[in-house]
């Protein structure tokens, strides 16, 4: 399989065998140049893998691609998208890649082929059922269950960063809303906390880490209150869902101390008791898990459409 992973920033194409990442190629996107040509940009990266994976064009190849973006499963169109990807809502994404690849195409949303390649084969590999969330520039979210990945009746199943938050109320959100999860816990939000704080003298996520490890109170007060929202967010759904693990991915992860024990202890304070125990565990397969999640779009059931 040929598995493709479509970001604001990068598009990364690869073959996929047996779960593992082949022949990878990383170009940047170019969102700014509009969708027709970001679509020539993943045509031309997939073509340039299947030239690497088989010179002689023995196999027959099916591309499998996550999108930035709520993807339309039944019809492969791009139904929104955030400004990281200008016109991008809209595009006939699995139309316009069939055409100009003539294979085989499916596409689901970005984090939503997270969600099941960390499901086949990374921390939710054992499980039957599994909540996925990525914290990042985002919060996003997937369900798998048995193997099936949740899209539901509108594609968007798992926005969690866009349940409500006492942590975040009156401050808004990417999505336009007020008071969402993501305007307290995502990475810009945590940046934002800190210089709402009067903390200055950062300008990213990865500098702030830092002040906070060399001590500074509202940098560590920024991480902690990020992790306690995710984490009391992430306990209530569990108690919904009941699933056999959480896991979770994205920039944020990569925190550390700062971040981790906040979002334990809220998470574990939320679950009732039936839930008691649940397996909170940190993602294992980086930025590969959405080329082997989009890569199983054509190795497991049909998208589910409603939960």
């Amino acid at each position: 399989m040929l598995a493709v992973d479509v970001g604001g920033t990068t598009i990364r194409a690869a073959a996929v065998r047996d779960d593992v990442v082949d022949c990878l190629h990383e170009v940047p996107t170019p969102a700014a140049e509009g969708p027709r040509a970001v679509l020539d940009r993943i045509g031309e990266t997939v073509a340039a893998v299947r030239r690497a994976a088989d010179p002689g064009a023995a196999n027959r190849w099916t591309v499998g691609v996550g999108s930035a973006g709520v993807v339309d499963t039944r019809t492969g169109e791009v139904l929104s998208a955030t400004e990281s990807m200008p016109g991008w809502a809209g595009a006939r994404l699995v139309a316009e890649l069939t055409r100009r690849l003539d294979l085989p195409v499916r596409a689901v949303n970005d984090v939503h082929a997270h969600a099941l390649g960390e499901a086949r084969s990374g921390a939710a590999r054992h499980a039957r059922s599994s909540l996925l969330v990525a914290a990042g520039t985002g919060i996003g979210g997937g369900i798998v269950a048995d193997g099936r990945l949740m899209a539901a009746r509108h594609a968007a199943a798992g926005h969690i960063g866009h349940v409500p938050a006492e942590a975040a109320r009156g401050l808004a959100c990417p999505c336009g809303g007020v008071g969402h999860l993501e305007a307290i816990a995502s990475g810009p939000a945590v940046l934002a906390a800190f210089r709402r704080a009067g903390g200055d003298g950062v300008s990213t996520t990865r500098e702030l880490a830092e002040a906070a490890r060399d001590g500074d109170p509202e940098a560590r007060a920024a991480f902690d209150r990020s992790g306690r929202a995710l984490g009391s967010a992430l306990g209530g759904l569990a108690n919904v869902l009941s699933p056999e693990v959480v896991v979770v991915g994205g920039g944020l992860a990569n925190a550390g101390d700062l971040w981790w024990p906040s979002l334990r202890r809220a998470f574990d304070d939320e679950l009732i008791p039936a839930v008691r125990g649940l397996t909170l565990r940190p993602a294992e397969l980086g930025d590969d898990a959405a080329l082997v999640g989009a890569a199983a779009l054509w190795q497991t059931e049909d998208l589910q459409e409603v939960l």
